[in-house]
């Protein structure tokens, strides 16, 4: 059966509900920046837009190309709950709605259109009701798969809604940049540049063969998107392939180079990767320390694989430690980053040593109350009279909503 899948983009998420709830910043240019002095743009209104001020942008970066940009703090429980909203509405169609995003999801309507006899009859709805309920809009994609349905929500912004046909798929596909298409990155793009391709057609027509002698395993992946193939299905919350690794970063209020802060943060950031991998009930073997110096430009990231599965907090603050005992730093240190990774998937079992499982014990409780009250209500005592100088907690519009409830920016 042909699949109709629609994906769902909030247009400047967080900029469009901050000039909602407050009506002196509809029609200004806006940036959703994280707490502290220094920090980056979360996000920008098309106003801001429209002067070059773009995600990622230090503040200062921003200000140089928009002098009246008005900065907003984020408040990450409003974009959150408004997030959940929608993706409630998104139910009452369909109960197929994977979340992709704080701000994007996709909808496979196949089985809904008996209903609603066609999937823009559900995009109007759809629309319609966000816009009454929240005063802000969406683009909306519909195709035959996820990889079109997203690539055509981007091409009218904002409030746009575009539909790709079956039987329009290779005109799109013909002339359309590979860099277009979600999950080819600027990486890719130079090595297919490398090799004469530029446009999707010319990927789809390339030679499987070639493509697998230069990008491995991929090349056959790559061939099938150029081709818009997609046969991935709309997963649904507690359906998703499990996890792969788990990790977290924040940038520092202020650059830093002194040992004693730098293993602080370390710390906070092991206990926040050490709290999720106990929540999905997976252990690493692998933990990576990510470093970017103050320049902004610099950074880099090592790795240790260790000879035991781990995921307690302090055996990964223990192998961040050692690999950063194990490089010397050339600069001061603007972010920090760890990750567990090499995972597996396992069911919980009490320890054979009593130690052991007072420590399990004591982790669990920790946990429970941290899932409870928010991030940093429990924490090692070693951090506390330095808690109000933690990192700038910045959501990024990646971040799944059950992924950041309790994440304060502040």
């Amino acid at each position: 059966m042909n699949r109709i899948i629609m994906h769902i983009d909030m247009n400047a998420f967080f900029a469009s509900v901050e000039q909602s709830v407050n009506p002196d910043l509809r029609g200004k240019p806006i940036a959703v920046t994280g707490g502290g002095h220094r920090t980056v743009i979360t996000t920008s209104s098309y106003e801001a837009r429209a002067f070059g001020v773009k995600t990622g942008m230090a503040v200062w970066e921003a200000k140089r190309c928009c002098p009246e940009l008005i900065i907003v703090i984020g408040d990450n429980r409003k974009y959150t709950h408004t997030s959940r909203e929608i993706m409630q509405m998104m139910q009452d169609y369909t109960p197929d709605v994977e979340v992709f995003s704080i701000d994007e999801a996709w909808m496979d309507v196949t089985h809904s259109l008996q209903i609603y006899n066609s999937a823009e009859n559900i995009a109007h709805l759809l629309k319609a009701r966000i816009r009454h309920r929240f005063g802000i809009t969406c683009s909306i994609g519909i195709a035959p798969n996820k990889l079109l349905a997203k690539l055509a929500s981007d091409m009218q912004k904002p409030d746009g809604l575009t539909v790709i046909t079956p039987e329009a798929v290779g005109r799109t596909m013909e002339r359309l940049p590979v860099g277009e298409l979600c999950g080819i990155g600027r990486k890719t793009v130079r090595q297919l540049s490398i090799m004469n391709i530029m446009t999707c057609g010319e990927l789809g027509r390339c030679d499987e063969d070639r493509l697998t002698r230069r990008f491995g395993i991929i090349g056959k992946r790559l061939k099938e998107m150029g081709q818009g193939r997609d046969d991935s299905p709309v997963t649904p919350h507690g359906e998703d392939d499990e996890v792969k690794s788990v990790g977290h970063s924040m940038t520092l209020d202020k650059d830093i180079d002194r040992r004693e802060e730098i293993l602080r943060f370390l710390l906070q950031l092991s206990e926040m990767v050490g709290r999720r991998a106990r929540r999905y009930n997976v252990s690493g073997r692998t933990v990576t320390l990510y470093v970017r110096y103050a320049d902004f430009f610099t950074s880099f990231g090592k790795q240790q694989t260790l000879t035991s599965y781990i995921n307690q907090s302090a055996e990964i603050f223990k192998a961040a430690q050692a690999i950063l005992d194990s490089v010397e730093l050339e600069q001061p240190i603007r972010l920090l980053g760890v990750r567990l990774s090499s995972l597996r998937h396992h069911t919980e079992q009490l320890p054979l040593f009593e130690d052991e499982r007072k420590k399990l014990f004591a982790t669990q409780a920790m946990d429970e109350v941290n899932t409870r009250f928010g991030e940093m209500a429990v924490t090692f005592g070693s951090l506390l009279p330095g808690k109000d100088k933690r990192g700038s907690h910045v959501i990024s519009p990646a971040w799944r909503p059950s992924g950041i409830r309790n994440v304060d920016v502040k």
